[in-house]
């Protein structure tokens, strides 16, 4: 077969696991902004594409079919993603690491992917990138942010939910693969669903929404910010950080637990302690 079983997947995200929570931290923090980076670039390039395009559904279509080759870039490089990395739980579960191991490995993933998506959206905020179309671009991109940084909390701890089932079962079925074509197919189609449904991801929204902040310090981006009427009063960093950022990241914890928790309990090979047998009389 070119693919591993639910069964033998699991066995193997629970190794996987191991061993990213004891990867030493100047190779976790690299991998990890790499990451970061390379959603950022699917983030960016959805933007670019869908900017000028009016209709929502064809939108939010074309972005579900460019962002998610960002989480194959992820898997085929070997990348460090918080969202797929909440998995780690199952090899806690399976005694193969330590809470402290897997809070460790979820920290420094998360700053490195904090690191990379932010300095992209500073780079295309201040060299030219979000200037497309006139500045249309840099527009639409405040725009996006500041309905994100508008989410009502529970929407967004929601919506987080949601969007990190799906991502965690395109990390899942990538990893089932044994070619290349098989582990990029895996992750695209899962991911591809949450982008087109709206889902949140803390990951994309690190450089969605910083991006937007920045294009506001630009003179030239803020004045046709103005001109087009936005309200962009709930676009701050602290709305960014605590009404985005926060509950976006829970939700996507809970909903990546609750995949690898559930491919735990259903095809993990758990230790049995054998029944005493009854001494003959």
């Amino acid at each position: 077969m070119n693919m591993l079983s639910p069964a033998e997947l699991t066995e193997s995200y629970i190794k996987i696991g191991k061993t990213k929570a004891e990867k030493p931290f100047g190779k976790l923090f690299t991998l990890a902004v790499m990451a970061g980076l390379i959603i950022g670039l699917g983030a960016a390039v959805c933007n670019t594409a869908v900017h000028s395009i009016a209709d929502v559904s064809t939108g939010k279509l074309i972005s579900g079919l460019l962002f998610p080759f960002g989480l194959g870039m992820v898997m085929l490089l070997g990348a460090e993603l918080f969202t797929g990395n909440v998995m780690v739980g199952i090899s806690v579960l399976s005694g193969k690491t330590t809470v402290l191991k897997m809070l460790r490995n979820w920290g420094v993933v998360y700053l490195g992917n904090l690191a990379g998506a932010m300095l992209l959206a500073f780079a295309c905020a201040r060299f030219g990138q979000l200037g497309m179309s006139h500045g249309e671009l840099a527009v639409y991109t405040v725009k996006v942010a500041a309905a994100k940084s508008s989410l009502p909390f529970g929407n967004a701890l929601v919506l987080g939910i949601f969007c990190n089932i799906l991502v965690c079962a395109g990390v899942l079925c990538s990893l089932s693969a044994k070619d290349t074509a098989g582990r990029i197919l895996g992750a695209y189609i899962p991911v591809a669903f949450f982008v087109i449904c709206g889902f949140e991801h803390c990951v994309a929204n690190m450089y969605y929404i910083p991006a937007g902040l920045y294009a506001l310090q630009v003179p030239e981006y803020a004045a046709l910010v103005t001109k087009a009427g936005l309200d962009v009063s709930a676009l701050t960093w602290g709305n960014f950080f605590l009404r985005n950022l926060l509950p976006v990241t829970i939700g996507n914890i809970i909903g990546g637990l609750a995949m690898g928790v559930s491919m735990w309990a259903a095809y993990a090979e758990k230790s049995r302690v054998p029944k005493a047998e009854t001494p003959s009389l």
